[in-house]
């Protein structure tokens, strides 16, 4: 819970320092495990890394020995062949370490990070639903994205260069110094002032790119679910409103962006006026110790190209330095989803088994107030009885508790008070896959994937065989109209099945539900939606799908559920009224009120 919080509050727009202290950077180690089964290609990848930058460093002093042979004072015993083959030879081997070390973080990035994503997402929708009533979409598919995006760059690409810079600073500087001590010195003076305006101008951009990225995230999860709810959009002709609304959104990450980019700029002037102005007087002092006869002219020039390979390395550094940082705050919002308790626990590849459970369901002096507004019990000490194979009903105005009770059944919540028990076993002593495995709803609205017909029926069972499924759908009076298309089964549904009528997606979730084979079966107003043509065939659907199974039904149209073997009266909260049709009839109640709004009592 303490986790969940957290990551509420960063999604708010919390600031949260990231610096590389040894606590974040142990935090930040965490995600190596991902890369742990690559960790040899990653070693050998540093290995080629280092050796590529000491040999990079042999151009520069190589070049000035030329020079040097060429005006006759050599500082080695070296011929211009000697000189020339050994420039050969480094060349070539620049290039199969360049090329090895290429390839191999690029394995270690794409299969780590790829690791990385399976288990993110694994995570993800092993969450209670709790977390994602709390969480937004976007704001997630943002960390699934752009956050591992984020690391993949950090190992394929910036944790190389940073190295790469590092060896290359320290191996320059140590050349120039046995070149010529008092040059280095002086250059070196410069690093104090460099460092401490590198590490105030890096907070400041640390701090715009975090706003940057937030807002980002805000576009991203806007454009979502302004898509997810196009029809919404179009039937109220908010096209103009929607399109001025996430406008401002993206003037807003323009706004900010171009912010980010004034002080990078003024980053760039600074280390273009101070550390390449420093690096100018130094070569200006250089020259007059070569006219002084001091320094030989091969040597200025290796101190030249070092001197510029540095400057470039300090330079670069700063950019990396920050790269870094962003990966170590992706790597923090990564994590906290990660380590936060699932509800399931599943290995990879493997999938629960189905338990059978007989008998019926009990629930007993049950309160419950959702986790988000815990002052408003919701259900207020609910005792129900459903005999196995029976089919009862909850009816009541809405508000009144009746899909909680379901959604405590398929424990999507905990309860706070009282128990309830399906086969005189409370539902908390079994495994909650196990256990959700003999329960299918089908809902009012109905989501389905954006695949085949086939593929939506088998989700039901995945492992379910063709035979199967073709019952399934004719029971479901499915096969019908599947049966007159062209592909079949293998029709694409559209996105949420947004090619299929109502009714046509009210039958594919109701084939689905008889390919799992349920022992309870919730229906959540399940014809509602429906013309009455569609309501009929559905309705001898949902009758197949109910006979010999446990069944709830959540009514507003109590025509459906005349026959039940018993009706639960709620309001607010409380059952306030039970038995069947024509028993609650006869009283003077909620049931009888419910009913004279709808039809004439007789």
């Amino acid at each position: 819970m303490g986790s969940r919080k957290a990551l509420n509050k960063k999604e708010e727009g919390e600031e949260k320092k990231v610096s590389l202290n040894p606590t974040k950077l142990k935090e930040a180690v965490r995600v190596f495990k991902y890369i742990k089964e690559f960790r040899w290609h990653f070693f050998v990848g540093l290995l080629l890394l280092a050796a590529s930058s000491l040999v990079f460093m042999v151009f520069p002093v190589a070049a000035g020995e030329l020079l040097n042979i060429a005006t006759g004072k050599p500082q080695y015993d070296y011929s211009l062949e000697d000189i020339g083959l050994l420039l050969v030879i480094v060349l070539i081997v620049q290039s199969v370490t360049s090329f090895a070390r290429v390839l191999l973080f690029a394995i270690v990035s794409e299969k780590g990070m790829a690791n990385l994503r399976k288990s993110l997402y694994e995570k993800l929708i092993s969450l209670p639903i709790t977390f994602f009533e709390n969480n937004r979409v976007g704001n997630l598919t943002s960390r699934s994205t752009a956050d591992v995006e984020q690391l993949q760059s950090a190992f394929s690409v910036t944790l190389a260069e940073f190295l790469r810079q590092i060896i290359t600073l320290i191996v320059g500087i140590s050349i120039l110094f046995y070149l010529t001590t008092d040059l280095a010195l002086l250059m070196l003076s410069t690093f104090p002032f460099v460092i401490i305006f590198a590490m105030f101008f890096g907070r400041y951009i640390r701090k715009l790119s975090k706003e940057r990225q937030e807002e980002l995230a805000e576009t991203a999860t806007f454009l979502e679910e302004s898509l997810h709810s196009i029809s919404v959009v179009k039937s109220f002709t908010n096209e103009w409103f929607q399109a001025l609304r996430y406008g401002k959104s993206i003037d807003n990450v323009v706004k900010i962006s171009l912010k980010f980019a004034r002080i990078r700029g003024l980053f760039i002037v600074f280390i273009i006026g101070i550390l390449f102005g420093t690096m100018f007087f130094v070569l200006y002092r250089a020259s007059l110790m070569v006219q002084a006869g001091d320094l030989p002219v091969g040597n200025l020039v290796t101190f030249i190209a070092l001197t510029g390979i540095i400057g470039g390395a300090i330079g670069g550094l700063g950019n990396l330095y920050t790269a870094l940082l962003s990966a170590v705050g992706a790597t923090e919002r990564i994590m906290d989803i990660l380590e936060m308790p699932s509800e399931v626990e599943f290995e990879s590849g493997q999938e629960t088994k189905k338990i059978d459970i007989k008998g019926g369901i009990e629930y007993k002096n049950v309160g419950f107030a959702y986790p988000s507004r815990t002052d408003v019990e919701v259900l207020k000490s609910i005792d129900l009885k459903i005999n196995d194979g029976d089919t009862v009903a909850l009816v009541g105005s809405s508000g009144s508790g009746k899909s909680t009770i379901v959604q405590l059944l398929m424990r999507f919540y905990d309860f706070q008070r009282g128990t309830i028990a399906v086969g005189g076993t409370e539902i908390q002593d079994y495994n909650i896959s196990e256990f959700r495995k003999n329960i299918a709803v089908v809902p009012q609205e109905v989501l389905l994937f954006g695949g085949s017909i086939r593929e939506n029926i088998a989700y039901g069972d995945p492992n379910a065989s063709e035979e199967a499924i073709i019952e399934a759908a004719k029971q479901a009076n499915a096969w019908e109209f599947i049966s007159k298309v062209k592909e079949g089964l293998d029709t694409i549904v559209g996105e949420r099945g947004i090619k299929l009528s109502g009714g046509q997606r009210q039958r594919i979730a109701i084939a689905r539900a008889i390919l799992r084979n349920p022992k309870i079966l919730i229906l959540d107003e399940a014809t509602s939606a429906l013309d009455a043509e569609s309501e009929k065939i559905v309705q001898e659907a949902l009758n197949n799908l109910m006979e010999g199974r446990t069944s709830i039904v959540i009514a507003h149209r109590l025509a459906t559920i005349r026959n039940a073997d018993c009706i639960y009266v709620l309001d607010d909260g409380e059952i306030v009224e039970q038995g069947t049709h024509e028993e609650l009839a006869k009283l003077d109640g909620v049931y009888n009120s419910l009913a004279k709004l709808q039809f004439e009592l007789v």
